[in-house]
């Protein structure tokens, strides 16, 4: 097992209304893995269950879970790895990956999403490596789960949880328990645990975050660290929160939120979700590495939807090295077209300024068009449906364009 000081990944966050500028939440989450590892951003929809809703996923391209990701209702949820006293099972069961997935497809708001992990948890439990590599890398998991009305926080340790209901403001999620003596749902038997591990004297106000983990709750939003920095920019912002401010907060390195080295943020997800239900969702993905050299490419939700072919890695079926035990023996070459024209574009960046400064320009040029879009969208209430079916594809063949 890899401990948290080794390795630390992934940041989410949410703006609601006062905190925005309008009446929409805003959602945003760095996925931060393995560097090299492969991001796909893939339309679905599959049949497990008795009723499952279409979901847009970004995910590690081995996996069938996924790091973040939207569905059809407008629930957003990120997951975080988290470690606290609980010892973490390395036997395979849920990963947090499925779980977000799982939590996508079975729930139409983000409370039904929540109770839907909860319950998996129980049935299932959670753990297995959660790194295409035979180091084993586990851990518990937290999630960040919005609906276009509220956000809750669900934090985990082995089966047991705490939730905490988000209705104004902002807040932010990364590799540490974050719930203290808020606590609006939980699991039944979770204080009586912690009494019985001796981590609480039933006496003493609980704490979640401090009975569960060695967080100092009393300095969680003062000490350094990618928790409190996404904290002080969140409310750097706050009052006048856009989408773009999200996704300039995503590419932020100087805060460790945009990661780089041995561990990087390798795809990036910011949604608008109006609280207005006649208005879409939007969905922003890159599907690429480094939020700062990516275009963040809009999606919406509407019939007839035909797969992401250029962002959807290819496949291996049975000859899957991750589907034969012993697992993780070979690493197949997982890139999608996006991505390898992306990473030629990084080349050419680091070996030439110039080139490089002219191929960045063109691909936010490209996207301050597409959120100019977008924003026209909402304000004027009305899209052509049959273009937004192909409008994330659309925006991904212009980005490869600007690389040329």
């Amino acid at each position: 097992m890899v401990g948290m000081a080794a390795l630390r990944s992934c940041d989410t966050f949410v703006a609601l209304p006062p905190a925005t500028a309008g009446a929409r939440l805003i959602f945003g989450k760095n996925s931060d893995r393995a560097a090299g590892e492969v991001q796909e951003c893939t339309y679905i929809e599959i049949e497990q269950a008795p009723l499952t809703h279409a979901v847009v996923l970004s995910r590690p391209a081995w996996l069938w879970g996924a790091e973040m990701g939207a569905n059809e209702h407008g629930v957003c949820i990120g997951n975080e790895a988290v470690w606290g006293r609980e010892e973490i099972q390395d036997q395979e069961a849920l990963l947090g990956m499925d779980l977000v997935r799982l939590g996508l497809e079975r729930a139409d708001t983000a409370e039904k999403a929540l109770t839907v992990i909860a319950d998996l948890l129980e049935k299932y439990g959670q753990g297995g490596n959660c790194m295409e590599s035979q180091m084993v890398f586990t851990y518990h998991n937290s999630f960040l789960i919005a609906d276009r009305k509220e956000a809750w926080v669900l934090e985990t340790s082995g089966k047991y949880w705490a939730a905490e209901k988000i209705e104004e403001g902002v807040r932010n999620i990364s590799n540490q328990f974050s719930i203290t003596t808020k606590i609006d749902r939980e699991h039944p038997e979770m204080r009586a645990y912690a009494k019985s591990k001796g981590w609480w004297d039933g006496e003493k106000e609980f704490d979640f975050a401090a009975v569960y983990s060695y967080v100092n709750t009393a300095t969680m939003t003062t000490s350094r660290g990618r928790y409190c920095e996404g904290y002080k920019l969140l409310n750097k912002h706050k009052g006048n929160i856009t989408a773009e401010t999200m996704m300039e907060i995503l590419r932020d390195k100087e805060s460790g939120i945009n990661m780089e080295g041995g561990f990087m943020t390798t795809g990036s997800m910011v949604s608008i979700l109006p609280q207005d239900s006649s208005l879409p969702c939007i969905h922003f993905f890159t599907g690429t590495p480094d939020p700062d050299r990516s275009v963040f490419k809009p999606f919406i939700f509407v019939p007839n939807i035909t797969q992401l072919l250029k962002t959807n890695s290819p496949t291996f079926g049975e000859d899957d090295p991750v589907k034969k035990k012993p697992r993780f023996l070979t690493q197949p070459d997982r890139r999608h077209e996006l991505y390898k024209k992306h990473e030629h574009a990084a080349e050419v960046m680091e070996a030439c300024k110039e080139k490089g400064k002219e191929i960045l320009e063109r691909i936010r040029k490209l996207e301050k068009q597409k959120i100019s879009e977008m924003e026209l969208i909402l304000q004027n209430k009305y899209f052509d449906v049959n273009q937004a079916v192909h409008l994330f594809s659309e925006c991904v063949e212009e980005e490869i364009s600007a690389y040329a």
